[in-house]
């Protein structure tokens, strides 16, 4: 009996480790655009794509659900989650408060190790060299995974594991969102500074920061989805649009 149990246990665990590898698979794929928006996702050629049993790749369809990447079609099957601009604007409800929060704690964090340096504050600085290197080599994917790298290292560094689990359930779809439009340059230079800030373990100016840099990039996806900037929440900052 216990020879069946320690078997069945291994089973299910080489069948969990699949799906993982399945569900980081499918997800690159969605969001580095190789599946497009809207695209409807097959089962069995996925399963083939992927060189793996249907098994694991039916978990892992399920799992991207449940995150917001695909969404199930009325009668059978899934399809990428194309974003609508109600999608956009329920995302950012969400992400503003967290951003913020976020920044004024991670300031805190940094103005009370000082005069050392916490832990994640050299990670958060690496993924704003990440985000510069793939903007110069045109690599958008990439420098879309550095910026929703650069908001986790945020929330990470902050030491609240509650935030933590809040901003997990939010990244790939934050992703997915910043992999709708180019970056524009006024939206680095205000990552910059928004490190810059928390650097400093100034709490309240990383907030507003925070706020500003949230607001502007709403009103840049609400753009990609030829809305402009006004849907809810009140009107779109002037010079938004431009470059620093």
């Amino acid at each position: 009996m216990a020879s069946g149990t320690a078997g069945g246990t291994s089973g299910g665990a080489e069948r969990t480790s699949l799906s993982a590898q399945a569900r980081e698979a499918v997800r690159q794929r969605i969001v580095d655009r190789r599946y497009a928006l809207g695209a409807r996702l097959v089962e069995r050629e996925v399963a083939e794509e992927l060189r793996m049993s249907r098994v694991p790749v039916r978990e892992a369809l399920r799992a991207l659900v449940a995150e917001g990447l695909l969404e199930l079609l009325p009668h059978s099957g899934v399809r990428v989650r194309r974003l609508e601009p109600a999608d956009v604007q329920h995302l950012y409800e969400v992400w503003e408060p967290l951003a913020v929060q976020a920044s004024r704690l991670a300031a805190r964090q940094v103005a009370e190790s000082s005069p050392a340096e916490p832990p994640g504050l050299a990670a958060l600085r690496a993924t704003l060299d990440h985000a510069e290197a793939a903007s110069r080599a045109d690599d958008g994917p990439r420098e879309t995974a550095a910026h929703t790298a650069f908001h986790e290292g945020i929330v990470a560094l902050t030491g609240n594991p509650l935030l933590a689990r809040t901003m997990e359930q939010l990244s790939w779809q934050l992703q997915l969102l910043f992999g709708m439009h180019a970056e524009p340059d006024h939206m680095r230079s205000q990552h910059r500074l928004v490190y810059r800030h928390i650097a400093a373990g100034d709490e309240e100016t990383s907030a507003a920061s925070t706020l500003l840099h949230v607001r502007d990039s709403r009103a840049v996806a609400l753009r990609a989805l030829g809305l402009g900037g006004g849907l809810g929440g009140g009107p779109e900052r002037a010079g938004s649009s431009g470059r620093a």
